[in-house]
């Protein structure tokens, strides 16, 4: 399957874990398109572990969906999935059994490939628990259940989920890949998603079109409920801005680093800054750019505390991202130089503050205010001749 910009939807995990539901799809899918998030490019909708019984059936081997969760069986949800326009995604996993003790797919990776596409699959997130462990044969394993999707007969999009074991950015893409995690798993705090950031700024030239890294699952508008949750209390004003600037500094990593856009929160209860935040055109354009050129750093300060990233554009711009990996705030300064402008070039840069609509115009470099704690500030950079 060729995937040419990284993937958009949404995953049942980061919130709701086992709690899952033939209702809570179908809401999920409705909810997609009463916000307009189809229209702003999510397509997929994904169902993660523990949707099946313990065990395969044991006269035809397959896995079978848990008729209390989904009694209406996983080809009726899945066709309801796609009367709304969208994508069907589901989970297995390549060990022997799935992170939360279901049946995994190892030796049985053509049976549930075909299952998955009677299912009407789009999507199959391939997870790594419960693996016998020759960590030399994780790529051929991988491999495996590759060519079980590409013989089923159906399109279905491959998302590898081996935490970044055995450098995976180096073969993801020859075992038939679409995707594939590049990290352990995420959590609603600003340190697990800074953390996973900062460490595939040295890896992030592997993803590109046909197969991207995916850095996890979004925690932007879970404000600490849910699964991966801290279970945070309701919240005052005052903390929940805290909170939003560290989501837009999340949401604008994954967008300039190229990660597939897949959201993790309960979408049926999502605000509005939440909403606008997950669907600004600007930073979903950054992401879904064609030509999905790498990010590069344009600061050589340390990583651990601040990165400022820039990415060419294919109509001619350049994105900017100054991230602060800080409790505290900080000025950043950007050369122009850095961004391949020097003053000898004959160009300035006019630089649109993607969040509040102000302009200026860089001529040598620029100066900003403090970026908040753990907060971002993203602009589009556009070109203009000197006179």
């Amino acid at each position: 399957m060729v995937v040419n910009t990284p993937p958009m939807g949404w995953n049942s995990w980061n919130t709701f874990g086992t709690n899952i539901s033939d209702q809570l799809i179908r809401e999920v899918a409705d909810k997609f398109i009463e916000l307009g998030l189809d229209e702003a490019g999510y397509k997929y909708v994904v169902i993660d572990d523990c949707w099946s019984l313990r065990d395969r059936d044991p006269e035809t081997g397959k896995i079978v969906a848990d008729p209390e969760k989904f009694p209406a069986g996983m080809k009726a949800l899945s066709d309801y999935v796609h009367s709304k326009g969208l994508k069907f995604g589901m989970y297995s996993c390549a060990g022997l059994r799935t992170c939360g003790n279901y049946p995994g797919s190892f030796g049985h990776e053509f049976l549930d490939a075909q299952t998955f596409a009677e299912y009407g699959c789009d999507y199959l997130k391939y997870d790594y628990c419960y693996f016998p462990h020759d960590s030399a044969k994780t790529p051929n394993t991988y491999l495996v259940m590759g060519n079980a999707l590409r013989a089923c007969g159906r399109e279905i999009l491959y998302s590898l989920c081996n935490w970044g074991q055995q450098d995976v950015w180096t073969w993801a893409k020859a075992v038939g890949g679409n995707m594939y995690r590049s990290t352990g798993d995420i959590f609603d705090n600003a340190v697990s998603f800074s953390d996973i950031a900062k460490s595939q700024l040295d890896k992030y030239c592997y993803s590109g079109a046909t197969c991207f890294n995916d850095m996890d699952m979004l925690t932007v508008g879970m404000y600490g409920k849910g699964n991966v949750g801290c279970q945070k209390d309701e919240m005052t004003a005052e903390e929940k801005k805290v909170w939003f600037d560290r989501y837009c500094n999340q949401f604008s990593l994954w967008c300039i680093m190229g990660s597939p856009l897949m959201l993790g929160a309960d979408i049926r209860n999502m605000d509005e800054d939440i909403l606008n935040l997950v669907k600004n055109k600007d930073l979903i354009r950054i992401n879904q750019d064609p030509e999905c050129r790498p990010a590069f750093k344009v600061t050589d300060w340390d990583p651990a505390t601040s990165v400022g990233l820039a990415k060419l554009l294919s109509d001619g711009t350049i994105a900017l991202g100054l991230f602060n990996f800080n409790e505290d705030g900080r000025k950043m300064q950007i050369l122009c130089e850095s961004l391949g402008y020097p003053y000898a070039s004959g160009y300035d840069l006019k630089a649109r503050d993607i969040f509040t609509g102000e302009e200026q115009l860089l001529t040598r470099e620029m100066m900003l205010e403090d970026v908040a704690p753990y907060g971002c500030r993203m602009f589009i950079l556009t070109p203009v001749k000197r006179a």
